[in-house]
């Protein structure tokens, strides 16, 4: 009785250590990434917004797409990256709380078909801002759950789903100075990102069937 509760408990304090270091990594990150884009609309500030102008999705533009990359480093103003700052520090370190690799993978996923969507929904409008990323971490969250079929992933969406919902306005079209299609497409690639990354379940064995 004794070694089989040890088991348990030392099987229970490497599945805390691994959420914490697993938790401290997303913060890191996330932190990092707002280092990032505070010191770049710092630059930014100073040149008078040429960095959105060169590197800020263009649509329907063949130079645009560079934005694909760079236009959630880059934001409008300190009050439009301020606007993103928090929900992006708390989504981005609850989406890589689990597991970091899949976070960074699920990220790059976001900002690919976040972008790309942007770009091809926007013809001849400058995009830029972290948003796409906010809405993809949102999707990302609530649909990571549901395909990873995890029970602590569903309760942090549904946490996730009723701090946030009121987010889901920024989907509406024709709204100034918004990129709903940013919005969207992020949440998409958000959703796309936790289908691709979901945990994949054992097959079970082959039956053997014999002649009779």
């Amino acid at each position: 009785m004794s070694d089989y509760s040890g088991s348990r408990f030392e099987s229970a304090k490497r599945g805390a250590g691994a959420l914490f270091s697993g938790a401290l990594s997303s913060l890191i990150i996330v932190v990092g990434m707002l280092v990032v884009m505070w010191a770049v609309e710092g630059v930014d500030f100073f040149l008078g917004g040429a960095l959105d102008r060169q590197f800020g999705i263009v649509g329907w533009e063949p130079d645009g797409l560079v934005g694909i990359i760079f236009a959630p480093f880059l934001h409008g103003g300190f009050g439009h990256l301020m606007a993103n700052s928090v929900p992006l520090l708390i989504l981005g370190f609850l989406a890589g709380l689990r597991d970091v690799r899949k976070f960074l993978w699920a990220s790059v996923l976001i900002i690919f078909i976040g972008g790309l969507g942007t770009w091809a929904t926007s013809p001849g409008v400058y995009t830029v801002g972290a948003s796409g990323l906010v809405f993809g971490y949102f999707g990302y969250i609530l649909a990571r759950g549901l395909f990873d079929r995890s029970l602590l992933d569903v309760a942090i969406g549904i946490g996730v789903g009723i701090a946030y919902w009121g987010i889901l306005a920024g989907l509406l079209p024709n709204q100034q100075g918004i990129s709903w299609q940013g919005h969207l497409f992020g949440l998409i690639g958000g959703v796309v990102a936790a289908w691709v990354l979901r945990r994949r379940r054992a097959l079970p064995p082959a039956r053997t069937s014999y002649p009779y």
